[in-house]
């Protein structure tokens, strides 16, 4: 049965996560990775920063044979960079055939990754592949993808994460709590909770447009 895993990396754990040694303020969005010949192409949105700075950040990178600009939109930028093969076990193990990833987030505080699986050993297979190569995925979250209903296909922390926010007041204009409030309440990190809000209000939108067009 497919699954649905979120796993969770510190930032300089994953080859992207070197840009926040000198823009600590930005946030990376992995849209997707691809494999091309003998390099891995990740596309990523990068938010919180000028692109010229991006480029110049990753132009030395070891790992990194050529990175550009692809699009611009309300001033976040599309990037994609080759990636020689092998340089980076995660983004290696992001385009095994068995794995399809959601959503991928990084901040200074780290990333956070959900990927979906035919099976719950493919998600096994990727946590041990990244271990193999001493990069040490935290596996957060587990369970089965089910055709429900919109608060059923929400995952459990997810659930608890928009409603707190919901009860807090954290969609309020004006907001009567921050996000740093609500995660604390959580005990999790602000970047960990931001993650969770965003992937559960997709999930819902999602649902609402879909039986909007039935």
């Amino acid at each position: 049965m497919a699954t649905i895993a979120e796993f969770t990396l510190p930032a300089q754990e994953f080859s992207l996560g070197t840009v926040f040694t000198e823009l600590p303020d930005v946030t990376v969005q992995l849209e997707r990775v691809i494999p091309d010949a003998n390099s891995v192409v990740p596309y990523f949105w990068v938010r919180g920063t000028e692109s010229e700075h991006i480029v110049e950040q990753f132009s030395e990178h070891p790992g990194v044979r050529d990175i550009r600009e692809v699009d611009t939109v309300d001033g976040e930028y599309l990037m994609r960079c080759k990636w020689v093969s092998e340089y980076d076990s995660v983004l290696d193990a992001l385009i095994a055939p068995e794995i399809i990833l959601l959503s991928a987030i990084g901040t200074a505080e780290g990333w956070t990754f959900e990927l979906r699986g035919e099976s719950r050993d493919s998600i096994a297979e990727f946590k041990d592949y990244c271990h193999e190569h001493e990069v040490m995925v935290t596996l957060t979250e587990l369970h089965a993808l089910r055709p429900l209903d919109a608060k059923q296909n929400l995952t459990e922390t997810q659930r608890d994460a928009l409603k707190l926010a919901y009860e807090r007041g954290y969609f309020n204009s004006p907001r009567e709590a921050t996000l740093q409030e609500v995660a604390e309440e959580l005990g999790i990190t602000q970047q960990a909770l931001g993650s969770r809000l965003r992937r559960g209000n997709r999930r819902l939108i999602e649902q609402a447009l879909m039986k909007d067009h039935t």
